[in-house]
């Protein structure tokens, strides 16, 4: 099964378990998100991955990023948060693609929003062998053009489902990173950038394995 398609599967469970209005809100919010231009705004293939981002790992310690593409090839995933279930899916995707991506000499990072305690707890409860750290205020998600603030239309649905943004993120308010991937070649210029503002649909890994190939060690 691919991940695409566990992700389809998730998104027609939860469909018909929310019911149609919920299904059509969030749908309909997402159009509005790709129709708002954020795409025409987005860092793409050819540029330079933005640099002096504070970052902290898992552990709240300070991560520099910029040392980690001065050396090798690295593959930067964004994800929302460890509440979404659709992260989950495709961090354990990543995961299961970590030993080709370190045959090729490159690194993997996931990259959030939320408070180091919280992106811990996602690298616990998915095993992964790889570096979660947090984007402080969401600094290199807005280099990147991939931050946007949640809609005040679907708002409340996050709230009834608990997911109090503003407390959990590093940012202390309603924003989100569209869900994206980043293959960057070493010294820092983007090889790939695969960005979806539908975050029921995701980049398999085996596409950024395949646009990692041509600078692979």
């Amino acid at each position: 099964m691919t991940m695409q398609t566990e992700l389809d599967n998730f998104r027609a469970a939860w469909e018909s378990r929310v019911g149609e209005d919920i299904a059509r809100l969030i749908g309909g919010d997402i159009e509005n998100l790709r129709n708002s231009g954020i795409l025409d705004r987005t860092a793409r293939a050819g540029d330079a991955l933005p640099s002096n981002t504070p970052l902290l790992d898992q552990h709240g310690a300070a991560f520099d990023l910029d040392a980690l593409v001065a050396q090798q090839p690295v593959i930067i995933t964004y994800y929302r948060g460890g509440w979404c279930p659709y992260c989950n899916l495709e961090l354990r995707a990543f995961q299961a693609a970590l030993p080709a991506i370190k045959a090729a000499g490159a690194a993997l990072v996931a990259v959030t929003f939320e408070q180091p305690d919280h992106s811990l707890n996602t690298a616990q409860k998915n095993d992964l062998d790889f570096t979660v750290v947090t984007d402080v205020n969401g600094a290199l998600a807005s280099a990147l053009g991939i931050r946007f603030t949640l809609s005040d239309a679907v708002r409340p649905f996050y709230e009834k489902a608990g997911h109090a943004l503003p407390e959990r993120n590093a940012t202390g308010d309603w924003a989100l990173p569209m869900p994206a991937t980043f293959v960057v070649e070493r010294g820092g210029r983007i090889r790939a950038a695969f960005i979806e503002p539908d975050y029921r649909k995701r980049t398999d890994p085996r596409a950024a394995l395949d646009a990692l190939a041509p600078v692979a060690a």
